[in-house]
């Protein structure tokens, strides 16, 4: 399954998108607010793209492998996925050579327009560390609010902040599986 945007072909990813994605979750660069993160095999990004797959399977819906409209290239990835059977989980990530150019907005605009036509009744969420501003920017653009800010359990830095953006109020239910 393809949509295309103005600028981006966002696909359902297949395995053959293990490299570029790999070169996109293996770039430091892109890992800077969680440098923990950093995949350092293909291992561990076959792993998320299987879990892609996975999601699409159960939902009809999940992330992205992003290109630019005409260019084979793998810039990213980013779409919404269930989780929890509670929420659509907003995600986005793309390689820093294309950042600041709209397009985080633009796939996440896509995303939430899917996910609310799919399944209305869950709301859509984004949750990130408060020193990503650049994400927290991407979220507020498409039309998500901050609903919650508090410590981020288990991160290996005590002093990480956890931002949660919605496009609803959460009840507390829904706020404690967003933040397990």
């Amino acid at each position: 399954m393809q949509t295309t945007t103005k600028h981006l072909l966002l696909a359902r990813p297949q395995g053959g998108d293990l490299a570029g994605l790999h070169n996109i979750c293996s770039d430091p660069r892109v890992w800077t607010h969680f440098p923990s993160l950093r995949h350092t095999t293909s291992g561990q990004t076959r792993t998320m793209l299987e879990q892609f797959v996975d999601k699409w399977d159960a939902d009809g819906l999940g992330p992205w492998v992003v290109r630019l409209l005409g260019d084979p290239a793998v810039i990213g990835h980013g779409g919404c996925s269930v989780k929890g059977g509670v929420f659509w989980n907003l995600g986005y990530r793309l390689s820093p050579d294309v950042q600041g150019r709209g397009f985080a907005t633009e796939l996440s605009r896509e995303a939430i327009a899917q996910a609310t036509q799919r399944r209305p009744e869950l709301p859509v969420v984004a949750y990130l560390l408060e020193h990503n501003a650049a994400s927290a920017r991407v979220a507020g653009k498409a039309g998500l609010d901050l609903v919650h800010r508090g410590p981020d359990k288990g991160n290996p830095d005590p002093k990480a902040i956890r931002l949660v953006y919605a496009d609803r109020p959460l009840s507390p239910e829904q706020l404690a599986v967003i933040l397990e």
